[in-house]
């Protein structure tokens, strides 16, 4: 039984950090009787000048601080001497967002992509915002990131049988000449022609619980399928077609 939050963004502007997903992320933790979770970092490439190891330290403690004022204890699988057993110890699994293409990379090469998605589907629950979204889809296809580094594959948890756009933006900026990101998801949708878009607004998340999806949050979300007009579709509405492969 697949118990998933996806979250667009962790932050809008003028907020502090992870302030909007709060109330969600409590009540869907708490919903489940989870008070520790293991921490995935690695999409955070930047929040620190030294290192990659030092930016995972920041951004675990950057986490920390928020989940501790929720109510719950955090540790961060780069501490971890086997992160392997560290999934399969876990109750709860948390990835955080940042760069796609890296976090992937990290996930194949410390093995725990296969494990947590085997973790997930046994019913533990998953946390992920914006790319730690992307990776619970089938493939990191239609992340909106720059390929700092190179995963052995694209493939991903494969939790929800569609793709997620996360951040998604109607708006094109005045004067710029290049593609919107609609142009860019029908891209992918000309190569593959058989999966769902979840074009993810700011401020808006899935929750997924068993066969049941729902959007929540303040705006609606854009939904792509080759050959179709895109949808608008409001939260609260029926999404169910989204979990039928």
């Amino acid at each position: 039984m697949r118990k998933l939050l996806l979250i667009s963004n962790s932050t809008n502007a003028g907020e502090d950090y992870l302030a909007w997903p709060r109330t969600h992320i409590k009540d869907f933790l708490d919903q489940n009787g989870i008070k520790k979770l293991l921490f995935i970092p690695y999409a955070g490439v930047s929040l620190s000048p030294e290192s990659v190891i030092a930016s995972y330290d920041a951004y675990e403690e950057r986490v920390r601080k928020v989940f501790n004022d929720l109510g719950f204890t955090i540790r961060s699988i780069h501490t971890e001497k086997d992160p392997v057993l560290a999934v399969h110890e876990a109750d709860s699994i948390i990835v955080g967002g940042g760069n796609t293409f890296h976090l992937v990379k990290m996930m194949h090469e410390t093995g725990i992509m296969e494990t947590i998605r085997e973790k997930v589907l046994t019913g533990i629950p998953f946390v992920g915002w914006s790319a730690g979204a992307n990776v619970a889809c089938p493939t990191m296809k239609t992340t909106n990131d720059m390929p700092i580094s190179e995963p052995t594959s694209f493939s991903c948890l494969n939790l929800v049988s569609f793709q997620i756009n996360p951040h998604y933006l109607d708006a094109n900026p005045s004067g710029h000449g290049g593609e919107t990101r609609e142009q860019r998801l029908n891209e992918f949708l000309m190569i593959n022609r058989d999966i769902y878009i979840a074009g993810l607004r700011e401020a808006t998340l899935l929750r997924v619980e068993g066969g049941k999806i729902e959007l929540l949050g303040s705006r609606p979300m854009r939904v792509f399928r080759f050959g179709e007009p895109p949808r608008e579709i409001q939260p609260g509405e029926d999404i169910s077609f989204l979990l039928d492969k």
